[in-house]
């Protein structure tokens, strides 16, 4: 079924300049009438000072690290947070992240042990495979 091509919208006409030209300036109010109002009301106070936003205490709660993860990161107990900022400290040191797609960690030695003996995981599956050595 063939549709004959859409014609453009023709543009309206700019108005004449004589019709814009007949419009009265706008008056300017009389300085007397704004004293005459009443004060404007203070702006009020915050009902609730803003809170500092606390860190969840799960998240902040030390983690016994298991001996192959150690060997990574380190044997000092520390916090969810802290083990993820560790081991992508290592990934970026070691320059284990995969150059075609960043999302991609390429594993040596060590973290293999960690990833279950996977050569590559992403970066989504390594929180899963590492939240398996904290206990």
């Amino acid at each position: 079924m063939a549709t004959a091509p859409k014609k453009a919208a023709a543009k309206p006409a700019a108005k004449p300049a004589a019709k814009a030209a007949a419009k009265p300036a706008a008056a300017k109010k009389p300085v007397a009438k704004a004293e005459a109002k009443p004060a404007a009301k203070p702006a009020k106070a915050a009902a609730k000072p803003a809170a500092a936003r606390k860190p969840n205490a799960a998240f902040m709660k030390p983690m016994t690290l298991s001996p192959v993860l150690a060997a990574v990161i380190g044997a000092a107990p520390m916090p969810r947070t802290e083990v993820t900022k560790k081991i992508w400290e290592y990934i970026k040191k070691h320059k284990l992240q995969d150059e075609a797609n960043k999302r991609n960690i390429n594993a040596d030695d060590k973290l293999k042990a960690v990833f279950g003996g996977k050569a590559q995981v992403s970066m989504f599956e390594m929180t899963k495979l590492i939240s398996g050595h904290l206990s």
